[in-house]
Formats: structure tokens, C-alpha cells, sequence
């Protein structure tokens, strides 16, 4: 495939459906827009969890480099009303996945990005500090694209080959580590789907 320029990186046209990650926690072939809005592991954590969840800026809209913006601390925030709800916000995710299948990397995936918030799972708490956070572009009620699906499969292969104590069992959803505060992805994301794509 062709690469294509985004900004000042370079990554493979939409459609990879094999990632490797490198030493330094990057995923190969993707672009990489470097957030802020990260910071070391507790010492002795390891990746264990890997959370979905959804976004979209503002809600329902897609496109536009909102996303990027956001998890950046760039976002123009008189763009648009909804934006004020953000103020102050500090948020990242380590990947986003775009309803065309573009996969970005926001932070490396040996360091704690800011997805989780408030969290519990299997009685660990703090679940920043031992998952990887993928953000898919969509709504808790839209159904994602089939190039999400594609790329996340892929996206979560490479991944379970890379950290050892991840397992296909343990994988969540944001609104399963915090129930009541959070509903993403949604009943717009199947699951069964998912997790036949991984096999």
C-alpha cells in the first residue's frame, strides 16, 4: 500500500490488517499524534485490560480533527457550544480508531494514558494504570463501520501478542469499569462481532 501523508507523519493507507509494535510501544503503520496527557505506569503494573470506548466531537458529528485537537489540549473551544463542557479537561486515549478505519496513536502503549477515570475492575482499582484505552469515533447508538471493526481486530491482535498477561477474556468496555458513569460504546458496538474477528 501507498503511504500517505498526515501532518509530519507518514502511515499506511486504510486497510492494514497487520500491526507489530515497536520497543518503544508505538504501533508501526499508523499515524502518531503525540499527546501530553500521559504519564509512567505505577512501578510493577503491567498491561492486563484492554478498555473500549466512544467518542465523538461534538456529539454525533464526525471528522473534523476534534478528536486530535482534544487529546492534544489544542481544541478551539468557541468552535462550538458543547466544547465549554470540556474546559479544563486533560484526557487522552492511547489509539482512536476513525469510522473510515484510520487508526492514530496517541500515546505509547508502555505508558498510562488518561481513558479510564474513576474505575474498577475485578477489584483493581485505577484502571488507568494497568489497561490500554482504544477510542472508537462514534456514539453509544450508532452502529460502527465495518473498517472499525477491521482495524481494531487488528489493532487488539497485536496487542495480545505483545503483552503476554492480556487475554481476549480481558477485554471491557468503559461503561464495565464504570458502571453508572459511563455507557460507551454503547449498544451500537457488537460484541459477539468483535470477538468472533479475533479468532
Amino acid at each position: 500500500m501507498s503511504p500517505q501523508r498526515l501532518g509530519r507523519e507518514v502511515y499506511l493507507a486504510v486497510g492494514n490488517s497487520t500491526y507489530t509494535i515497536d520497543k518503544r510501544g508505538w504501533l508501526r503503520g499508523v499515524q502518531r499524534v503525540v499527546s501530553p496527557n500521559f504519564n509512567r505506569r505505577p512501578p510493577g503494573a503491567s498491561v492486563s485490560l484492554l478498555v473500549i470506548h466512544s467518542i465523538s466531537l461534538p456529539p454525533g458529528r464526525y471528522g473534523g480533527g476534534h478528536i486530535e485537537r482534544f487529546f492534544t489540549n489544542s481544541l478551539d473551544l468557541s468552535e462550538h457550544p458543547y466544547f465549554q463542557t470540556l474546559v479544563d479537561l486533560r484526557v487522552s486515549a492511547h489509539l482512536l480508531i476513525a469510522r473510515d478505519g484510520g487508526v492514530t496513536q496517541f500515546v505509547s502503549c508502555f505508558d498510562r494514558a488518561w481513558h479510564a477515570g474513576a474505575s474498577c475492575y475485578q477489584q483493581q482499582d485505577n484502571c488507568n494504570d494497568f489497561s490500554i484505552g482504544i477510542e472508537l469515533e462514534g456514539t453509544d447508538v450508532d452502529a460502527y463501520t465495518d473498517e472499525q471493526y477491521r482495524e481494531l481486530a487488528a489493532v487488539t491482535r497485536a496487542l495480545l501478542g505483545a503483552f503476554p498477561e492480556l487475554t481476549p477474556q480481558a477485554i471491557a468496555g468503559h461503561s464495565d469499569i464504570a458502571p453508572g458513569r459511563k455507557t460507551d460504546p454503547g449498544a451500537g458496538f457488537d460484541w459477539r462481532r468483535y470477538r468472533a474477528d479475533l479468532v
